[in-house]
């Protein structure tokens, strides 16, 4: 059933630029598939008997996507270390309520939409347009469309998670040196997250670096010149944010992070 289901959210969100969503937004999809899924079901003659039996199993895998929505998203997309990358670089700033949360969410969203959209073309091609066409099973096309996926978690993710896990699992080594092994799903997924945390936590602790040299500094002038009353972020912040403005600085984190994933 979670393979079914990557099928259905990588093409419905995550993939907003890809050639499945040329037709209408993602409301107009959901709701024309739900409606000839009901339209199917209350008619049961003949013919459409299979139609019916694809129809129920879509809208079964559409309403298991709206509750593992959440989990799906923050666990084998981009979004994590986008998110987390975002919320330090607010904290370094020293701005905790600027921008606010929902600035940052839907930042974060759309970047990963961003990131996505390879994978989701790919599966578009390779599982969608296949199972659409009948010439495959829906079993095959989320197959497909988990292979492609485990691509890009494996491509984003460091060896050595993946060796704990399989560890763990005790799982037996690969047959042949060199050749990759076909790593299950409860190896990957929490490989990458545990990845993308550590990668995160990295280049959070490298965009605090400037930051925290303007707060030294700001601090040792204010203490030599006897100024113990005055708070050195009243003076520090406005120099750290102007220093992230002169150096574009939303442009290169941006861009830090959407090239800093294999999606290829």
């Amino acid at each position: 059933m979670i393979r079914l289901a990557l099928l259905f959210i990588l093409l419905a969100v995550l993939g907003p630029h890809a050639a499945a969503f040329q037709e209408g937004p993602l409301p107009t999809v959901v709701v024309d598939a739900l409606t000839k899924g009901v339209e199917s079901v209350a008619q049961p003659s003949g013919s459409e008997e299979g139609m019916r039996s694809a129809s129920a199993v879509e809208i079964a895998v559409l309403l298991t996507i709206l509750s593992l929505l959440p989990a799906i998203l923050v666990t084998i997309t981009s979004f994590t270390r986008i998110i987390i990358v975002l919320s330090f670089v607010r904290r370094a700033l020293g701005v905790n309520e600027l921008p606010p949360n929902p600035v940052i969410i839907g930042l974060s969203l759309f970047l990963t939409s961003f990131v996505m959209a390879p994978v989701a073309e790919r599966i578009h091609e390779k599982a969608w347009k296949p199972y659409k066409a009948g010439t495959i099973e829906i079993d095959k096309a989320g197959d497909l469309a988990w292979t492609e996926m485990r691509g890009f978690l494996i491509a984003n993710t460091r060896q050595s998670e993946l060796d704990l896990f399989t560890d763990m699992a005790n799982l037996p080594p690969p047959p042949d040196e060199g050749v990759p092994q076909e790593l299950p799903m409860r190896v990957v997924v929490p490989a990458f997250v545990l990845s993308e945390l550590k990668t995160a936590f990295q280049m959070g602790f490298l965009l605090f670096l400037p930051f925290l040299v303007i707060d030294l500094v700001v601090s040792s002038v204010l203490l030599s010149m006897g100024m113990f009353m005055l708070p050195p972020v009243m003076i520090s912040t406005p120099f750290k944010i102007l220093l992230f403005v002169l150096v574009d600085g939303w442009h290169l984190v941006c861009q830090s992070l959407v090239t800093s994933f294999v999606t290829t």
